[in-house]
């Protein structure tokens, strides 16, 4: 009995140590997100039979450096890359090759000046855990625009095994506009209040005083 009370601890914690999983804080992700982040398996958007779609749609300029939220929720190493698919999802790059180690998950290559549509790479290299969220900042092209696009947040653990399906690969995306300088709907003028102002507010309130103070006309 406690020989397969050992084992069955031993199996969890295998289990767990075999995950890594983040959720995608900012911007909001396309499917909502269990405590761990789940689904963010398969590519190249996490989505599997459990996926709920949040409908979110972000707003950006073009030429926008625009802050990436993390939060790492089981720790392997690794680092983050991020990329722009202009017509959806079937836009977005292939992952990088990835060589086994000690682990099928060993390495992979790492572009220290990526182009379009890769934004960023390498980001939040870390070979220990994290102490909370994290941040990082990609710069939207300066000569793009495009309407429901979508960002992929794309996560690459070492040292853990294959993952059935996304590989060595954790993914999340977001959908984003990519909107002309100036035409941001943040910055769009505020609609003309057409209800009362606050003096009529008080004029209003105050009218049965008046009339009671003037008495019979």
């Amino acid at each position: 009995m406690v020989q397969r009370m050992r084992l069955a601890l031993l199996s969890a914690v295998i289990s767990t140590t075999a995950l890594a999983h983040f959720t995608l804080e900012s911007p909001s992700a396309v499917f909502n997100q269990g405590i761990i982040g789940d689904p963010q398996k398969a590519p190249p958007c996490g989505s599997d039979s459990s996926a709920v779609a949040t409908n979110a749609v972000t707003t950006y300029e073009a030429g926008q450096t625009v802050t990436i939220r993390i939060n790492e929720k089981i720790f392997h190493p690794g680092h983050y890359r991020v990329a722009l698919g202009l017509t959806g999802p079937q836009d977005l790059p292939e992952e990088p090759p990835v060589t086994a180690g000690t682990t099928a998950c060993g390495s992979t290559v790492i572009d220290p000046a990526p182009t379009f549509p890769v934004l960023a790479d390498g980001q939040l290299l870390h070979t220990t855990a994290f102490s909370g969220t994290q941040s990082f900042q990609v710069t939207i092209p300066s000569n793009i625009t495009c309407s429901n696009c979508t960002l992929q947040v794309l996560e690459f653990m070492s040292n853990h095994g294959l993952n059935n399906p996304g590989g060595c690969y954790y993914h999340h995306c977001a959908t984003i506009n990519v909107v002309a300088p100036g035409t941001d709907a943040g910055t769009q003028p505020a609609p003309v209040n057409q209800g009362c102002s606050s003096l009529d507010g008080l004029f209003l309130l105050a009218l049965p005083l008046l009339l009671r103070r003037r008495g019979p006309g």
